[in-house]
């Protein structure tokens, strides 16, 4: 049997929809002939398949499941088996509350993951009709008869079927069928033919054959679709996008950007749609609200633009939006201050209305309510999945403050201003006049509903409120508790691996509070005042790498509108570096407790574990489109460019040969030159990041980012070559199940989950009654079918 007759038998029983003649097409397209033979050298079969197979003389592994994740070439698009499923413990933390609070928590949770099913209809078209097919499945009836089932009458595998859960716990976890982190489609393991057996033969399909099958026709096949255009979100038409209707194009995104900004309009709560009315090209910027129609100072009717026809209209995700309110009234009565009650009403007025000021107006009170028992937050918060970012997800968040964890980050604050602050290698004109001292927690998370969990947050976003009320940074205790229990990785030494085990949980817990802290809360915006006044001196200040006047932000100008698509990856790029340098300050690792002996070495892994993330997030480049997909993975590997422009034997990579045969890599860091060369490099680097981003100065400051956001095919560092390896060698993010919570009696109860493959599934199938799980299907599917009207 030649090879390739070996690869389609073995291919073709694990996924018949690919066309066999087309994989070996690719396959002879990559590699000629001659250049295939059966030898004890490793053999590369293509671009696409070259992973997994290392062939010899002796034999070659006949596995169905070695070669469905070898020659697949959708396994990039899959989630492994050993994906990483965890529970998140939230149990001490929530014993520790009061019955009050608790109630407070539970309302609060419930009004969460209510407005957390917004996040599927951002994500993708298909994405809340996959989740409620699946969820009414797995709902159905109890999971060890649906894999019964699964294996006797669908053929499955055991492994199969917990792929099948793997699925659905990603697909639930990331509130879509786009990785929160990457923004990359994953599709589900087992075959579509296998999978539609599974279903029509559930309980699912007993039950309701009519709603299955129209479930059927309109979520399977877009959810194993892998078009060029359909593997990673980004602006149509190479990318997938809510935010924007398929229709639009980049030059739409900019045409809306402009008239948004002649109109002091703030795009986080909104998408655009664009179609035909009356014959000309309507532009509808859509805002999420409960309310429809005419709102004062919110809506536009139908106006010209630039010879464009726009309008501002509201009504997006009203359902969603009144179940949060109905738990926001009821949480306001176990509120612990009026600040609280405040704060909440003025949510219920955003979510009602759809005022953005209304909310700055909540996060205002937010900001001011300082470590309460019971922390949240909730609305359009991040920008990092709007291509153009500016418009974004929504998220909500509910969690128990850790009060002993929280001193060592009040002792940062505190010193904050006098001592640390001044460090930075910019001038204090570009610093705030007054730095807003920030309530800084520790947190166990409760309830998370969003696309992915943070380990750290500097909130909220809009800068006007952080330069004129403050802001909060919140470490999110638990989460970062599972993160640091996963060990191991590619391109390290065994020596490095160990330093990191040893003193990673500690450099992590650093590096997290100055990025959240002060990183993200430090420096200016020269802006126009809404009073028309200008925050700085024009005449005293310059820009110092031209001497020329310095530039500033209009009024109805933010940093988003400046920097656009390159603002998230430039922003979180800031953060990292201000933490890298400040956290070779011993007077910080102090305040954290770090050993006078430890010092040294838990300053290196704090840079080991930056150059080695900026290494593994060369997985999130999407060489087809020429671009990164996910901002911390382009940050953290702008630093690791800058770290190697250093030179001097800073950072290195070497190309070698992995034990597998198959080509790897090799990072090293000089621990020597680490105060030297590095802390300069940074410095440089970080003050330019600075003053480009104070002054607006998005021209300078792109020219800089995307020169190092390169991602080169030769030279000295061929990270374009290296990019398969890096993919081939990634390990699989971790999926967290949390919590419920249930009245009981007059107190509330928290309902836990054993850590297992199916315990992400168990607790969504346990959040809402079937009665709520109805009423959900069916604001879902109606979003599904008229998103684009």
């Amino acid at each position: 049997m030649n090879i390739f007759t070996l690869v389609a038998c073995n291919f073709r029983k694990r996924r018949a929809m690919l066309d066999i003649s087309q994989f070996c097409a690719r396959t002879f397209e990559r590699f000629p002939m001659k250049s295939l033979s059966l030898t004890t050298n490793a053999t590369l079969l293509s671009k696409n398949c070259r992973e997994l197979l290392v062939m010899s003389s002796a034999s070659v592994s006949t596995s169905p499941r070695h070669f469905s994740r070898s020659f697949n070439m959708s396994s990039q698009h899959e989630l492994p088996l050993d994906t990483p499923i965890l529970y998140l413990k939230s149990e001490e933390a929530f014993a520790g509350l009061t019955a009050r609070e608790r109630h407070y928590a539970h309302h609060l949770s419930r009004a969460s993951w209510w407005g957390g099913f917004i996040v599927l209809c951002q994500t993708s078209p298909e994405s809340p009709l996959i989740f409620s097919l699946l969820t009414r499945v797995f709902r159905s009836q109890p999971i060890d008869t649906l894999q019964e089932i699964a294996i006797e009458k669908a053929g499955f595998t055991e492994d199969e079927f917990k792929s099948l859960l793997i699925y659905y716990s990603g697909l639930a976890y990331n509130m879509g069928n786009y990785l929160g982190f990457g923004d990359r489609k994953f599709i589900p393991s087992v075959s579509r033919e296998k999978l539609e057996t599974l279903i029509k033969a559930s309980k699912a399909n007993l039950e309701a054959p009519d709603v299955i099958q129209k479930y059927l026709n309109q979520a399977l096949g877009p959810s194993y679709d892998l078009q060029e255009n359909k593997r990673f979100l980004g602006m149509p038409p190479s990318g997938v996008t809510m935010y924007f209707t398929p229709n639009c194009t980049q030059e739409d995104a900019e045409l809306a950007k402009e008239y948004m900004a002649s109109k002091n309009i703030e795009a986080w709560n909104n998408r655009l749609l664009k179609y035909e009315k009356n014959g000309q090209t309507m532009y509808d910027i859509r805002i999420a609200s409960i309310e429809q129609g005419h709102a004062e100072d919110i809506t536009v009717d139908c106006e010209e633009f630039q010879g464009h026809k726009f309008c501002v209209s509201r009504g997006d995700y009203s359902f969603f939006l009144q179940k949060m309110i109905e738990e926001l009234q009821l949480a306001k009565d176990y509120t612990a201050s009026d600040v609280e009650i405040r704060m909440l009403d003025k949510y219920i007025e955003c979510f009602s209305k759809g005022s953005v000021k209304a909310h700055k107006d909540g996060s205002t009170f937010w900001v001011k309510n300082k470590s309460p028992a019971v922390e949240t937050y909730m609305g359009f918060i991040e920008v990092y999945r709007d291509p153009v970012n500016q418009r974004a997800e929504f998220e909500s968040f509910v969690a128990v403050v850790n009060r002993e964890q929280s001193r060592k980050f009040d002792t940062l604050v505190a010193r904050a201003e006098k001592e640390f602050l001044p460090l930075l290698p910019w001038g204090k004109d570009f610093e705030e006049d007054v730095f807003m001292r920030p309530d800084f927690s520790s947190l166990d998370i409760l309830t998370f509903a969003s696309s992915g969990l943070p380990i750290g947050i500097n909130i909220p976003n809009y800068k006007d409120v952080k330069e004129e009320q403050g802001f909060k940074n919140v470490s999110l205790t638990n989460v970062m508790a599972a993160r640091t229990g996963i060990k191991g990785g590619p391109f390290l030494s065994e020596a490095d691996h160990a330093l990191r085990e040893k003193h990673g949980a500690l450099a992590l817990e650093i590096q997290v509070g100055l990025h959240e802290l002060l990183g993200h809360g430090c420096g200016k915006f020269l802006r126009r005042k809404d009073d028309g006044s200008l925050n700085f001196d024009p005449v005293k200040m310059k820009n110092p790498y031209t001497g020329d006047k310095v530039l500033f932000y209009e009024k109805g100008e933010n940093y988003n509108s400046r920097f656009t698509n390159l603002a998230s990856a430039y922003e979180e790029c800031r953060a990292e570096t201000v933490a890298l340098y400040l956290g070779l300050v011993d007077d910080i690792l102090d305040v954290f407790g770090v050993l006078a002996e430890d010092r040294e070495n838990v300053k290196y892994v704090s840079w080991l574990d930056m150059m080695y993330a900026g290494l593994r997030g060369l997985e999130m480049y999407q060489p087809s489109q020429g671009k990164w997909g996910q901002a911390h993975s382009q940050a953290r590997y702008v630093i690791l460019r800058v770290a190697l422009e250093a030179g001097q034997g800073l950072v290195n990579i070497t190309q070698t040969t992995g034990s597998d045969g198959l080509p790897d890599l090799r990072l090293t860091l000089d621990k020597t030159k680490i105060h030297t060369v590095g802390h300069k490099a940074m410095g440089d680097f970080l003050s330019k990041l600075q003053v480009y981003r104070s002054m607006g100065d998005s021209e300078s400051g792109r020219a800089m980012f995307e020169k190092y956001s390169e991602v080169p095919l030769d030279g000295p560092f061929p990270f374009s070559k290296w990019h398969e390896i890096v993919v081939r060698k990634r390990r699989p993010r971790m999926i967290l199940a949390m919590p419920n919570t249930r009245i009981v009696g007059e107190d509330i109860e928290l309902v836990s989950y054993t850590e297992a493959i199916d315990c992400v599934t168990k607790s969504w199938v346990d959040r809402f009654s079937s009665e709520e799980y109805d009423a959900i299907e069916c604001a879902l599917t109606a979003f599904a079918r008229g998103w684009t009207e």
